[in-house]
């Protein structure tokens, strides 16, 4: 397979298409190997406009998505993140070479111990992986960007309060069949901006806080 045939097809026909015009993420798509962070049983899909199964019901986003969420995102070299859900790592790389540090939470061990593997042998260095359960928070410590990679029908306002002045959050919001790709932004104390930039439909985070539910 010519995996740089095929990764230049991607970009072209998945992610440009997608309103991603960003040349420094065009540019890390190159960068960062995609098929290197895929289970190898599906290396050759790594390009496909797909969620790939990673194994224990977790996938990886679609190509055009990780791509679009890191535009909008709009990450500066001095800038810190958080990633609820470090999955296959590929996003985390991503992360990674757009700011200085990345603190990535995988309540999977198995997927905590492969990620940490994909990425030292691309080189990522400036990664601090946790293992754990951050569907509610994670720490005290504030960052310029959350991600979460998996859905919540609620987004409790405990996770607004990890974000420095200026700061993003982009989250998948709401119950299938429709859920809203949603980015808040940190304007003023007190004061957050939200924006719904699309609609999609992912898995959710494990125990993520839940509605209440009438029963009739």
């Amino acid at each position: 397979m010519n995996f740089e045939q095929a990764r230049f097809n991607m970009v072209e026909q998945q992610i440009r298409t997608w309103e991603v015009l960003d040349q420094g993420v065009l540019d890390l798509l190159f960068t960062v190997h995609r098929e290197d962070f895929v289970p190898a049983t599906h290396r050759a899909l790594a390009f496909a406009d797909l969620e790939i199964p990673l194994g224990d019901g977790e996938r990886m986003w679609t190509p055009k998505m990780e791509a679009r969420v890191l535009q909008e995102l709009e990450l500066k070299p001095e800038e810190t993140a958080l990633e609820i859900g470090t999955g296959s790592g590929y996003l985390t790389a991503l992360l990674a070479l757009s700011c200085s540090e990345v603190t990535s939470v995988e309540i999977i061990p198995r997927l905590h111990a492969e990620a940490r593997g994909k990425l030292a042998a691309n080189g990522i260095r400036n990664v601090r992986l946790e293992q754990g359960d951050g569907a509610r928070g994670w720490g005290s410590e504030s960052y310029d960007a959350v991600v979460l990679t998996g859905s919540t029908p609620l987004l409790p306002e405990s996770w607004l309060k990890l974000l420095k002045p200026g700061g993003r959050l982009f989250a998948v919001v709401g119950d299938p069949p429709v859920m809203a790709a949603r980015l808040l932004r940190w304007s003023a104390p007190g004061a957050i901006v939200s924006e719904d930039l699309f609609e999609t439909v992912i898995a959710p985070l494990r125990n993520a806080p839940q509605p209440e539910r009438f029963a009739f």
